[in-house]
């Protein structure tokens, strides 16, 4: 039989569930350049950014907000089921969980081990030298841009999905998908354009999450009993 309150109450949980992550990412990837100290001038960071609180304050946001975009799409997959979409999103899941895993440890040392060594009290010369090894040794840079170009093809595979599902806007995925693109990019620009890439994010997460609240169930649902 039909049990139509049931049903409804299961949407809204899930709608409801993908949209906060969504938005919650979102937010996390705004904080992540905003809250972010830079050198004066456009010069590269050294012991007084990497000491600032500021810098866990924003790295760490990056961590939540890699989670909390797998999460969302985990979420999103199970909105999408039953759809044209569906597929689709099952594959960003498994892309992108594997690029989460991969990006995660690189983001440990910038959040840690850089703030140790600007607290360390060794002289800029040697904290920029120690900063160097630790960002771009051969094993921590190939993982991170793995992981960060399998982001990339998680986030282009949802709005794949997006456009496949019915459910919403077929572009809606789209801004999105376009800021986790530019993700390794952002890191040769100044910090007006980095703030600027934290935006699009914000804006493209937000999308998809009004647009998930908004979708309705692609088919009607029934249980025997």
């Amino acid at each position: 039989m039909v049990v139509p309150d049931r049903i409804d109450n299961r949407t809204r949980v899930a709608r409801t569930s993908a949209a906060a992550l969504f938005a919650l990412a979102g937010a996390l990837f705004v904080v992540y350049p905003v809250a972010r100290p830079y050198a004066a001038g456009g010069a590269s960071d050294g012991g007084t950014e990497f000491a600032s609180p500021w810098w866990l304050v924003a790295h760490l946001s990056a961590v939540g907000g890699f989670i909390a975009f797998g999460l969302a799409l985990v979420a999103l997959s199970g909105r999408l089921k039953g759809t044209g979409g569906e597929r689709a999103a099952v594959v960003a899941v498994a892309t992108s969980w594997i690029g989460i895993g991969l990006t995660l440890p690189y983001y440990g040392a910038e959040t840690f081990a850089l703030h140790a060594l600007g607290g360390s009290g060794l002289d800029e010369d040697a904290v920029t030298t120690l900063a160097e090894s630790v960002r771009m040794g051969a094993a921590q840079a190939t993982l991170f841009a793995a992981g960060l170009l399998l982001l990339a093809v998680g986030a282009c595979l949802a709005a794949v999905a997006i456009a496949r599902s019915g459910l919403l806007a077929r572009w809606a995925g789209i801004p999105m998908a376009v800021g986790f693109a530019l993700f390794i990019p952002q890191f040769y620009v100044d910090a007006p354009l980095r703030i600027a890439h934290g935006v699009l994010i914000g804006i493209g997460c937000a999308v998809v999450a009004l647009g998930v609240l908004r979708s309705q169930s692609p088919r009607s649902t029934t249980t025997g009993a």
